[in-house]
C-alpha cells in the first residue's frame, strides 16, 4: 500500500503557486455571472473518512475496513461578457478502501453558464459541461478509473435576501448528467448563505443525487463559514453523509481559498 500523503503535497504546492498569481475580490455565488473580463479561483481540499456506509435498502452497515478519499480541486470561472461565464475544474485524488489503494487525477470538466435572466434581487442560469474522467473516482459510489466522460445539463435559480441583497442569499440547482461507462445521474444542489457580520458568511448546503437504473443515492450535508481577509476568502466547513444507497456514509473536513482576479 503506498504512503497516502506525498501526491497531494506535491499538487498543494502547485495549486499555491498557481493561485497566489491571482489577484481580486471576495468569491459569489454560483449562479450569479461575473462581469465581463473578471474572474475567480477556488482552490479546496476534502477529507472524506467512513467506517460505514448505506446499504442497498438506505440502512447503516459497517465497513471491513476504513474508506478514506481526500481530494484537491482547483475551480476557474471567468467573465466572456456579461452573460456568458467559462467554467474550468479539475482535482487530485487519493484513497483506500478494502480493495484498493490509488492515488491520480480526477475528472477535468470545461463548460460555459448562460445567465437567462437577472434583476435587482433574482437570477436564472443555465449550464452546459463536458467532463473527461481520470485514474481516481469519476463518481463517489465506483471505484477509481471507472467512467469515460459526461455531459452535463444545469438549470440554477438564485435570489438575494436583505438590504441591496447584503443579508445573504438561497440558491437551487437541478442537473441531468449522462454518463459513459457509469449510469447517468440526476442531481440537485441547494445553498443558502447568511452574513452575520462585514467579513463573515454562514454556508448550508445540501448534495443530492441518483443514479439510474436502480443504482447509488446520496445525500450529503455541509456548513462552513467564509471569512474576507483583504483580497481573499477563506473558506472552513465539514461535510456529513446523512442518507443514501451503495454509498459511503462519509464525513470530514471541507477547506477553501476563494480568489478573484
Amino acid at each position: 500500500m503506498r504512503p497516502l500523503g506525498g501526491g497531494l503535497q506535491d499538487a498543494v504546492g502547485l495549486v499555491a503557486g498557481l493561485i497566489v498569481l491571482a489577484v481580486g475580490y471576495p468569491a459569489c455565488a454560483g449562479a450569479w455571472n461575473l462581469p465581463k473580463g473578471e474572474g475567480q479561483a477556488i482552490v479546496k481540499y476534502e477529507a472524506m473518512r467512513a467506517d460505514e456506509a448505506f446499504s442497498p435498502d438506505g440502512d447503516r452497515a459497517a465497513l471491513s475496513h476504513d474508506r478514506l478519499d481526500r481530494a484537491l480541486s482547483v475551480f476557474v470561472e471567468y467573465g466572456l461578457d456579461d452573460r456568458l461565464t467559462l467554467q474550468m475544474k479539475g482535482e487530485w485524488q487519493e484513497g483506500r478502501d478494502a480493495f484498493v489503494d490509488f492515488q491520480g487525477r480526477g475528472p477535468l470538466e470545461i463548460g460555459v453558464r448562460w445567465q437567462a435572466f437577472r434583476d435587482a434581487r433574482h437570477v436564472a442560469a443555465l449550464y452546459l459541461g463536458y467532463a473527461h474522467g481520470g485514474e481516481g473516482r469519476n463518481a463517489g459510489y465506483a471505484p477509481p478509473g471507472a467512467g469515460d466522460h459526461d455531459w452535463e445539463a444545469r438549470v440554477m435559480a438564485g435570489r438575494s435576501v436583505g438590504v441591496d441583497g447584503q443579508g445573504g442569499f438561497i440558491e437551487a440547482q437541478a442537473a441531468r448528467r449522462w454518463r459513459a461507462g457509469l449510469p447517468d445521474e440526476t442531481r440537485l444542489d441547494l445553498t443558502a448563505g447568511a452574513r452575520v457580520a462585514p467579513n463573515w458568511t454562514l454556508l448550508a448546503q445540501a448534495y443530492a443525487g441518483a443514479a439510474d437504473e436502480g443504482g447509488a443515492r446520496w445525500l450529503s450535508l455541509e456548513t462552513s463559514a467564509v471569512r474576507r481577509v483583504g483580497d481573499w476568502s477563506l473558506q472552513a466547513g465539514w461535510r456529513t453523509a446523512v442518507a443514501g444507497r451503495e454509498t459511503p456514509a462519509g464525513q470530514g473536513p471541507v477547506i477553501g481559498i476563494w480568489r478573484r482576479f
